[in-house]
């Protein structure tokens, strides 16, 4: 009875580093993501996509972009060429999931942006996003950004 303890501690205790090791790699995708979205620089976070043409993301407006060259043309012309300035950061409720090469991600965050006609834009964010482990690199194959409505 003494060696099955053993042998069950031993096994609960080998799993135990897995999951903040998981959570450490994505909490890093994550703030990279956040920071480079908020250079208002699309080029800045086209690392962390990968590039098919038919992928699909969902943004705050429109109501979606088809393959990341839609998406960095759109989010420049449809946000950032009306902003002043502005930025985006995760808020501490990072969820992460893996099987195998493909992963997704939640966290909520908050937007703030100076807009060019003088107003102000406060909110909370929603982020989902699909990660594919691709060359040793997770990339974005999908994500889901919105805001709650006022």
């Amino acid at each position: 009875m003494r060696k099955l303890f053993f042998t069950v501690w031993l096994v609960l205790l080998a799993g135990v580093p897995v999951a903040p090791a998981q959570d450490a790699e994505f909490k890093a995708l994550i703030d990279r993501y956040y920071k480079s979205w908020s250079t208002m620089n699309a080029d800045n976070a086209a690392p962390l996509y990968a590039k098919e043409s038919d992928l699909v993301f969902y943004d705050a407006a429109p109501l979606k972009y088809t393959g990341w060259e839609e998406y960095k043309v759109g989010v420049k012309k449809n946000l950032f060429d009306h902003m002043a300035s502005g930025s985006i950061a995760p808020k501490d409720d990072l969820k992460v999931a893996r099987r195998g090469k493909l992963a997704w991600t939640t966290v909520t965050g908050h937007f703030s942006a100076n807009m060019k006609d003088g107003k102000t834009i406060e909110t909370d964010t929603r982020h989902t996003a699909i990660w594919e482990k691709r060359g040793g690199k997770w990339l974005i194959v999908h994500e889901h950004f919105s805001a709650p409505l006022p």
